[in-house]
């Protein structure tokens, strides 16, 4: 049986990153695919109880290396209790947010040094890298205007600074420049329907790679 492919959904808040998972999902079911859908923080019960911890306002401070070390070791549980093992079977795991999101968030909105990212990663990933990133960018103005519409925004990052998501854009932008083979960049200042298309394509490409590495 082939592995699976492993394609994570990234950028800041307003975006769209829910809806593209979900009409990524049914556009790779539709084609007889197996797909796991999963978010992180979280994605199993002992995950998603660490995400509480990370997401929800606490009584005491919560500083930038303590949220790192909570973000890594919910995802080393998330890695071996879903993933992997989906993974492992063959399926599709389609995750929104993954290490990039710390490296943004942690690194360039909290301002921990990125090398303390890159250290968890080697520990708690063990080399287990997404094949596919598809990082979803619009301007800070445009994703705030969305994310208010939505409703109240209540968690510890959906009520930061202007400022704050600047600097995760900022840190964003830098991975795709890092990295342009693994991320790739869709517009999202567009439509729904504009963005699924790009994020179809991008999916089916993947496809093709996986299958021609494959071989017959």
């Amino acid at each position: 049986m082939s592995p699976g492919k492993f394609v994570t959904f990234e950028g800041i808040e307003g975006v769209g990153k829910s809806t593209q998972v979900a009409r990524a999902a049914a556009h790779l079911r539709s084609r007889g695919v197996e797909v796991v859908v999963t978010r992180e923080p979280g994605g199993t019960p002992l995950a998603e109880a660490l995400r509480r911890i990370v997401l929800e306002p606490q009584e005491e401070p919560l500083d930038g290396i303590s949220e790192l070390l909570l973000m890594f070791a919910a995802r080393s549980i998330h890695l071996a209790n879903l993933i992997e093992p989906a993974l492992r079977r063959g399926a599709w795991v389609l995750c929104d947010r993954f290490t990039d999101a710390t490296e943004a968030y942690q690194g360039g909105g909290r301002g921990v040094d990125v090398r303390d990212v890159h250290a968890l990663e080697r520990i708690a990933q063990r080399g287990r890298r997404p094949d596919l990133t598809l990082l979803l960018d619009a301007p800070v103005a445009v994703a705030a205007a969305r994310a208010r519409a939505r409703g109240p925004q209540t968690d510890r990052f959906e009520t930061e600074r202007t400022e704050f998501f600047e600097r995760v854009r900022a840190a964003y932008l830098a991975i795709l420049a890092r990295e342009p083979g693994r991320v790739h960049r869709v517009d999202a200042t567009r439509g729904i329907e504009a963005v699924a298309q790009d994020v179809a394509g991008s999916l089916d490409q993947l496809a093709v790679r996986g299958a021609l590495a494959d071989g017959p």
